[in-house]
């Protein structure tokens, strides 16, 4: 295994290293920085989002700098929802506003299939958007890593 590519914790998981892989993923993709967030995955990675197939991390590095101009003050909470030896399931729940202003509340879920280096292999994400009022938004902490002391989905009532 080529250690320069090992990305920790690895499979397979347990409830702990699940959790700690969870966070770690929504850390990278809290940062909105697509160079960033791609080497938590293989370079041959294939991915399922909403009507997008990205494949490889030239084509996720694309499909998320896209995603980032689009959804502004974008704040994600993930959730471990299950895992086994190389699989994790997660759900999650982000704020953004587009463009007008409208805020949005996107809901979803995610399954991921990990390598034993660590590298996420496949990402297959179900995501549904919610117009929100702004006065409505739940997470307000400053852009970037989401506080520990914030609360989670299930704190939340979501």
């Amino acid at each position: 295994m080529d250690t320069s590519e090992q990305r920790p914790p690895l499979p397979p998981f347990t409830a702990e290293t699940a959790a700690q892989k969870v966070r770690l993923a929504e850390d990278g993709w809290n940062s909105r920085d697509p160079d960033r967030v791609v080497l938590a995955y293989t370079p041959d990675t294939v991915w399922r989002n909403r009507a997008e197939f990205p494949v490889g991390r030239e084509q996720a590095r694309a499909f998320l700098q896209r995603k980032w101009a689009r959804e502004l003050d974008y704040r994600l909470v993930k959730e471990l929802w299950a895992f086994s030896s190389h699989r994790i399931a997660v759900r999650f729940a982000y704020e953004w506003h587009d463009d007008s202003g409208q805020w949005f509340r996107s809901h979803g879920n995610e399954n991921w299939e990990f390598l034993d280096n660590g590298l996420m292999a496949r990402r297959f994400a179900s995501i549904n958007d919610q117009p929100i009022r702004a006065e409505d938004r739940k997470f307000h902490w400053p852009l970037g890593r989401r506080p520990d002391a914030h609360p989670g989905l299930s704190d939340l009532g979501l």
